[in-house]
């Protein structure tokens, strides 16, 4: 189990309090912002700013004080051909979990979401699962087969696939356990550890329902086994109906070709549904009537019910958000104004609204929604909080477009027990102590 805390990145900056009326204060914090309080906050940061900016330049050296960068050439263009991040960043990256981690192969590796703004994430801090490490496939040699109740089995080569129409779409990809650690009574330290294996990313790619097709797939079959390259030879049951609508044999992520961590040259995309059956180093594709109950649906990605029954197929990803900060391991600066900001998401469909609590879930307020809200995609929310140095207790929850609510965990507990390792998306609570630190807890 982590516990090493000090990994967490993440600093908030709170903006100062004193510009800000007690009046205000109390409003923002009873009643969240609407459009008259938000100009009223405008109103308040500039004329914070106007009141800074002499105080600054007489005592900040970085201001008064040419740096060395402004003094001197830059780096050539090839230094650098494949651009990277900046030296300064160099402590965001992805962390393996010892309690999840098995091997150097069989491996997680999460991403650091509390570092992250928006939706997408870079392809480098994309979240890892591999069950036996990743490979580098020579595109050239690899090829793409798809039989079973067809007409006419084909083979693809990658160049094949790279002429066909594509699509590119936005889509959430997140790992049945994610979470997983949060079932029981111990609460890992950050919340790169309790969701990292969560991601979002652009993909690219022929339509699945093209290339079955064009194979004259029988239109009475209900499941596809997608086959991987790697030595793991990961196989996944997918249910065909589902993946016809919008399932991708994709080749590019983020607007460049798969990394080989991610499957390059051929993955599966299937919106919605536990990344593991996102199969990646996509090598055969059978169309079936039956699931086919391969070692990796019939011993793992199964739930444990109370019961001590195990519940086989449950791939969709159902409604789930967090707040990415302020989260465990981070610290509450000073008292004052922050944003409250997360990520939530829905395998069924589209988020319709997110809504925070800073009291435990006893009063529920409606945050923003930033950016364009896509299908089974990241959407990242925004909430305004006056912090006054009390006690709290930060919470979200999503409502899908289905009409489905993120469930509270002692809601979820008493449906699956404590027992389980998949498909938890119980509301997350971060405890905010007076002195502003920041830890996981556990409500209800």
């Amino acid at each position: 189990m982590p516990t090493h805390a000090s990994h967490q990145e993440g600093r908030l900056r709170p903006a100062p309090e004193s510009f800000l009326s007690d009046e205000l204060i109390s409003e923002v914090s009873q009643k969240g912002v609407d459009t008259q309080r938000r100009q009223l906050l405008r109103g308040a940061f500039a004329g914070a700013l106007a009141g800074v900016s002499g105080l600054a330049i007489a005592d900040d050296p970085n201001i008064i004080e040419v740096p060395e960068w402004s003094r001197s050439l830059g780096k050539a263009v090839a230094t650098n051909p494949y651009g990277q991040p900046s030296i300064f960043e160099a402590n965001n990256i992805r962390r393996q979990s010892p309690g999840l981690t098995q091997t150097d192969q069989a491996s997680v590796a999460f991403t650091p979401l509390q570092n992250l703004f928006g939706c997408i994430t870079p392809s480098g801090l994309h979240f890892e699962r591999h069950h036996q490490g990743w490979v580098d496939i020579d595109p050239r040699r690899h090829r793409l087969m798809v039989n079973g109740l067809v007409k006419e089995p084909l083979v693809f080569t990658v160049e094949d696939l790279l002429r066909m129409p594509s699509v590119s779409r936005m889509h959430f990809l997140e790992c049945g356990a994610n979470t997983a650690l949060e079932w029981g009574n111990s609460a890992v330290p950050t919340v790169q550890y309790t969701h990292g294996m969560l991601s979002g990313s652009e993909w690219t790619g022929v339509p699945l329902s093209l290339l079955l097709e064009r194979a004259g797939y029988d239109q009475n079959a209900n499941y596809l086994l997608a086959e991987g390259a790697d030595g793991s030879g990961m196989t996944r049951t997918i249910n065909l109906v589902e993946a016809l609508e919008d399932a991708i044999v994709a080749y590019g992520q983020n607007g460049e070709m798969l990394r080989p961590e991610q499957g390059y040259p051929l993955r599966l995309v299937v919106p919605g549904v536990q990344g593991v059956s996102w199969v990646k180093w996509l090598r055969r594709l059978e169309v079936g009537n039956k699931p086919y109950a391969t070692k990796d649906e019939a011993s793992h990605y199964v739930d444990l019910m109370p019961n001590g029954q195990l519940r086989q197929y449950t791939a969709i990803q159902e409604a789930k958000s967090v707040i990415t900060a302020p989260s465990a391991g981070q610290k509450l600066l000073s008292q004052g104004y922050y944003c409250i900001t997360g990520l939530a998401w829905s395998g069924r469909g589209s988020v319709r609204k997110v809504e925070v609590s800073v009291d435990g879930g006893r009063n529920w307020q409606e945050a923003r929604l930033e950016g364009q809200v896509s299908t089974k995609m990241l959407t990242r929310f925004n909430f305004d909080w006056v912090w006054r140095g009390e006690p709290a207790l930060l919470q979200s929850r999503v409502h899908d477009d289905t009409g489905y609510i993120q469930p509270q965990r002692a809601a979820l507990v008493a449906q699956r027990g404590t027992r389980s390792i998949y498909h938890n998306n119980a509301i997350q609570t971060w405890r905010v102590s007076p002195s502003g630190e920041v830890d996981n807890v556990q409500v209800g």
